[in-house]
């Protein structure tokens, strides 16, 4: 399993409770541009509409920019083939204020490209400056221990 396109600020952002797997529907020229890495899940989303959901907001650039199409959207919205009891029950928490649905990275499964999404909760400033202290204290003590 090799990770091609990760969201590296989702746990200091997000605080994640519940990770699910997904499909993803691409085009064969977004599939090459993912394997080299050429994609960003940075500000990206998943939403339900109409009983499916929906990658938002992530950039797959075009594999061979020289070959672009005025077609191709690099921000156009991926359905994410998930069974219908996982979409029911992402939609319930989709719809509880707080709580978002985030991409966490694109990996490969075989010869398919899956998704790794997550039910996140936002962190506030104070959880943020928590984190970031306990990183400094953990460090601090790594060195100290390193010196002795």
């Amino acid at each position: 399993m090799t990770f091609y396109v990760k969201n590296d600020k989702v746990g200091f952002d997000y605080e994640i409770l519940e990770k699910f797997t997904a499909g993803l529907e691409l085009k064969g020229g977004e599939v090459k541009a993912i394997k080299s890495g050429q994609g960003s899940l940075k500000g990206s989303r998943v939403v339900i509409r109409g009983g499916e959901a929906f990658l938002v907001g992530a950039h797959i650039s075009l594999y061979q920019p020289n070959n672009l199409s005025s077609a191709y959207e690099e921000e156009r919205p991926r359905r994410l083939l998930l069974s219908k009891k996982e979409i029911s029950y992402l939609a319930e928490k989709e719809n509880v204020k707080g709580l978002t649905i985030i991409p966490l990275g694109l990996y490969n499964k075989g010869k398919l490209i899956k998704i790794d999404i997550a039910v996140a909760r936002g962190k506030k400033k104070y959880d943020k400056r928590q984190d970031i202290k306990k990183k400094m204290d953990k460090r601090s003590m790594e060195r100290t221990l390193k010196i002795t």
